[in-house]
Protein backbone atom coordinates (compact mmCIF):
# COMPACT_ATOMS: atom_id res chain seq x y z
CA UNK A 1 0.00 0.00 0.00
CA UNK A 2 1.42 3.40 -1.16
CA UNK A 3 0.30 6.48 1.27
CA UNK A 4 0.68 9.88 0.79
CA UNK A 5 2.45 12.17 3.59
CA UNK A 6 0.14 14.16 5.79
CA UNK A 7 -1.20 17.39 4.97
CA UNK A 8 0.79 19.00 7.42
CA UNK A 9 4.11 18.21 6.42
CA UNK A 10 3.47 17.92 2.94
CA UNK A 11 1.87 21.80 2.85
CA UNK A 12 3.92 23.38 5.15
CA UNK A 13 6.23 24.64 3.03
CA UNK A 14 3.51 26.47 1.06
CA UNK A 15 3.53 24.24 -2.04
CA UNK A 16 7.06 25.35 -3.42
CA UNK A 17 8.04 22.14 -4.25
CA UNK A 18 5.89 18.73 -5.35
CA UNK A 19 6.39 16.14 -3.06
CA UNK A 20 5.57 12.56 -2.98
CA UNK A 21 6.12 10.29 0.03
CA UNK A 22 5.37 5.91 0.04
CA UNK A 23 5.87 3.31 1.93
CA UNK A 24 7.14 0.09 -1.09
CA UNK A 25 8.78 0.46 -4.14
CA UNK A 26 6.29 2.49 -6.28
CA UNK A 27 5.57 6.36 -5.69
CA UNK A 28 2.37 7.51 -5.55
CA UNK A 29 2.24 11.62 -5.66
CA UNK A 30 0.12 13.16 -3.67
CA UNK A 31 -2.74 15.55 -4.29
CA UNK A 32 -2.42 18.57 -4.92
CA UNK A 33 -4.18 19.84 -1.63
CA UNK A 34 -1.40 17.94 0.36
CA UNK A 35 1.57 19.43 -1.74
CA UNK A 36 0.16 23.19 -0.39
CA UNK A 37 -1.24 26.19 -3.57
CA UNK A 38 1.70 28.11 -5.42
CA UNK A 39 -1.77 29.98 -6.05
CA UNK A 40 -2.32 31.13 -2.83
CA UNK A 41 1.66 31.76 -1.85
CA UNK A 42 1.66 34.19 -4.88
CA UNK A 43 -1.49 35.68 -4.61
CA UNK A 44 -0.55 36.18 -0.64
CA UNK A 45 2.73 37.95 -1.49
CA UNK A 46 2.03 39.57 -4.71
CA UNK A 47 -1.02 41.27 -3.59
CA UNK A 48 0.03 42.91 -0.12
CA UNK A 49 1.27 46.33 0.03
CA UNK A 50 3.93 45.81 2.89
CA UNK A 51 7.31 46.87 2.47
CA UNK A 52 10.08 44.35 0.71
CA UNK A 53 13.45 43.90 0.90
CA UNK A 54 15.67 43.97 -1.98
CA UNK A 55 18.60 43.89 -3.54
CA UNK A 56 20.30 46.76 -5.61
CA UNK A 57 20.50 44.10 -8.30
CA UNK A 58 17.19 42.69 -7.99
CA UNK A 59 15.19 46.53 -7.93
CA UNK A 60 17.55 47.69 -11.23
CA UNK A 61 16.27 44.25 -12.72
CA UNK A 62 13.23 44.67 -12.04
CA UNK A 63 13.33 48.32 -13.09
CA UNK A 64 14.32 47.12 -16.22
CA UNK A 65 11.45 45.14 -17.05
CA UNK A 66 8.84 47.66 -15.76
CA UNK A 67 10.64 50.18 -18.12
CA UNK A 68 10.17 47.80 -21.32
CA UNK A 69 6.61 46.76 -20.86
CA UNK A 70 5.77 50.66 -20.57
CA UNK A 71 8.14 51.27 -23.65
CA UNK A 72 6.03 47.90 -25.49
CA UNK A 73 2.58 49.59 -24.98
CA UNK A 74 2.52 51.81 -28.31
CA UNK A 75 3.35 48.76 -29.94
CA UNK A 76 0.49 46.59 -28.33
CA UNK A 77 -1.90 49.17 -28.75
CA UNK A 78 -1.12 49.69 -32.59
CA UNK A 79 -1.46 45.89 -32.95
CA UNK A 80 -5.07 46.02 -31.62
CA UNK A 81 -5.39 48.92 -33.70
CA UNK A 82 -4.35 46.91 -36.75
CA UNK A 83 -6.66 43.77 -36.22
CA UNK A 84 -9.70 45.70 -35.35
CA UNK A 85 -9.19 46.99 -38.89
CA UNK A 86 -9.36 43.55 -40.30
CA UNK A 87 -12.97 43.56 -39.59
CA UNK A 88 -15.32 40.90 -37.82
CA UNK A 89 -14.06 41.40 -34.17
CA UNK A 90 -16.09 38.08 -33.31
CA UNK A 91 -14.17 36.20 -35.74
CA UNK A 92 -10.71 37.59 -35.60
CA UNK A 93 -8.54 35.51 -33.10
CA UNK A 94 -5.12 37.78 -33.94
CA UNK A 95 -7.45 40.99 -32.14
CA UNK A 96 -8.44 38.95 -29.23
CA UNK A 97 -4.95 37.71 -28.70
CA UNK A 98 -3.71 41.30 -28.79
CA UNK A 99 -6.02 42.05 -26.03
CA UNK A 100 -5.27 39.37 -24.02
CA UNK A 101 -1.62 39.98 -24.42
CA UNK A 102 -2.38 43.65 -23.33
CA UNK A 103 -4.21 42.66 -20.10
CA UNK A 104 -0.99 40.78 -19.33
CA UNK A 105 1.12 43.49 -19.73
CA UNK A 106 -0.81 46.21 -17.72
CA UNK A 107 -1.18 43.54 -14.80
CA UNK A 108 2.58 42.93 -14.58
CA UNK A 109 3.06 46.81 -15.08
CA UNK A 110 1.03 47.54 -12.12
CA UNK A 111 2.16 44.10 -10.37
CA UNK A 112 6.22 45.74 -10.98
CA UNK A 113 5.13 48.96 -9.57
CA UNK A 114 3.51 48.19 -6.61
CA UNK A 115 6.36 46.11 -5.66
CA UNK A 116 9.21 48.89 -6.45
CA UNK A 117 7.17 51.60 -4.74
CA UNK A 118 6.71 49.89 -1.98
CA UNK A 119 10.33 48.12 -1.63
CA UNK A 120 13.15 48.93 0.51
CA UNK A 121 16.47 48.57 -1.46
CA UNK A 122 19.51 47.92 0.35
CA UNK A 123 22.13 45.42 1.91
CA UNK A 124 20.51 42.46 3.82
CA UNK A 125 20.04 42.98 7.76
CA UNK A 126 23.38 42.85 9.54
CA UNK A 127 21.85 40.98 12.96
CA UNK A 128 22.49 37.97 13.54
CA UNK A 129 20.01 35.42 15.04
CA UNK A 130 16.57 36.92 13.95
CA UNK A 131 14.33 36.17 11.18
CA UNK A 132 14.52 39.69 9.36
CA UNK A 133 13.65 40.00 5.65
CA UNK A 134 16.61 39.14 3.90
CA UNK A 135 17.84 37.05 6.32
CA UNK A 136 18.22 32.97 5.38
CA UNK A 137 17.25 30.76 7.96
CA UNK A 138 17.30 27.17 8.57
CA UNK A 139 14.29 25.99 10.89
CA UNK A 140 12.73 23.02 11.50
CA UNK A 141 8.66 21.89 11.67
CA UNK A 142 6.54 20.15 14.13
CA UNK A 143 9.25 19.43 16.95
CA UNK A 144 10.65 17.12 14.23
CA UNK A 145 14.69 18.65 14.62
CA UNK A 146 15.44 15.98 11.32
CA UNK A 147 12.89 17.72 9.43
CA UNK A 148 14.70 20.69 8.58
CA UNK A 149 14.82 23.52 6.00
CA UNK A 150 16.71 26.36 4.74
CA UNK A 151 15.44 29.54 2.82
CA UNK A 152 15.83 33.43 2.20
CA UNK A 153 13.18 35.30 3.42
CA UNK A 154 12.20 37.94 1.02
CA UNK A 155 10.07 38.58 -2.13
CA UNK A 156 9.68 35.79 -4.65
CA UNK A 157 11.34 38.33 -7.16
CA UNK A 158 14.08 38.30 -4.96
CA UNK A 159 15.57 34.72 -5.95
CA UNK A 160 19.32 35.67 -7.59
CA UNK A 161 20.72 32.59 -5.99
CA UNK A 162 20.73 30.25 -9.09
CA UNK A 163 17.84 28.02 -7.32
CA UNK A 164 20.76 27.50 -4.35
CA UNK A 165 17.80 28.89 -1.73
CA UNK A 166 14.33 28.62 -1.78
CA UNK A 167 12.22 32.17 -1.18
CA UNK A 168 9.56 33.02 1.14
CA UNK A 169 8.28 36.32 1.09
CA UNK A 170 7.92 37.85 4.51
CA UNK A 171 3.91 38.36 3.34
CA UNK A 172 3.55 34.57 2.68
CA UNK A 173 2.36 32.03 5.75
CA UNK A 174 5.55 30.81 6.79
CA UNK A 175 7.77 34.08 6.23
CA UNK A 176 5.07 36.25 8.04
CA UNK A 177 5.31 33.74 10.66
CA UNK A 178 8.94 33.82 11.01
CA UNK A 179 9.80 37.81 11.10
CA UNK A 180 11.29 38.99 14.33
CA UNK A 181 11.69 35.16 15.75
CA UNK A 182 14.72 34.18 17.58
CA UNK A 183 16.91 31.37 17.43
CA UNK A 184 15.31 28.84 18.99
CA UNK A 185 11.73 30.67 19.13
CA UNK A 186 8.75 28.39 17.81
CA UNK A 187 5.90 29.84 15.99
CA UNK A 188 2.56 28.32 14.39
CA UNK A 189 1.38 29.06 11.05
CA UNK A 190 -1.97 27.77 8.94
CA UNK A 191 -1.61 26.62 5.45
CA UNK A 192 -4.17 27.04 2.52
CA UNK A 193 -5.82 23.52 3.86
CA UNK A 194 -6.45 24.60 6.97
CA UNK A 195 -4.08 22.87 9.48
CA UNK A 196 -1.66 24.66 11.68
CA UNK A 197 1.84 24.08 11.96
CA UNK A 198 4.53 24.68 14.24
CA UNK A 199 8.14 26.29 12.92
CA UNK A 200 11.23 26.40 14.87
CA UNK A 201 14.16 28.75 13.89
CA UNK A 202 17.47 26.97 14.22
CA UNK A 203 19.56 29.75 12.70
CA UNK A 204 18.74 33.41 11.16
CA UNK A 205 22.11 34.85 8.54
CA UNK A 206 21.80 37.73 6.59
CA UNK A 207 22.03 37.17 3.23
CA UNK A 208 25.12 36.83 0.73
CA UNK A 209 25.25 36.82 -2.65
Amino acid sequence: MYCCISATYAAQRGGTRSETAYAGSEPKACPREYRGNDEYKERDEMTDTQVTWLTQESHDRLKAELDQLIANRPVIAAEINDRREEGDLRENGGYHAAREEQGQQEARIRQLQDLLNNAKVGEPPAQSGVALPGSVVTVYYNGDESDTETFLIATRQEGVNDGKLEVYSPNSPLGGALINAKVGETRTYKVPNGNTVEVTLVSAEPYRA
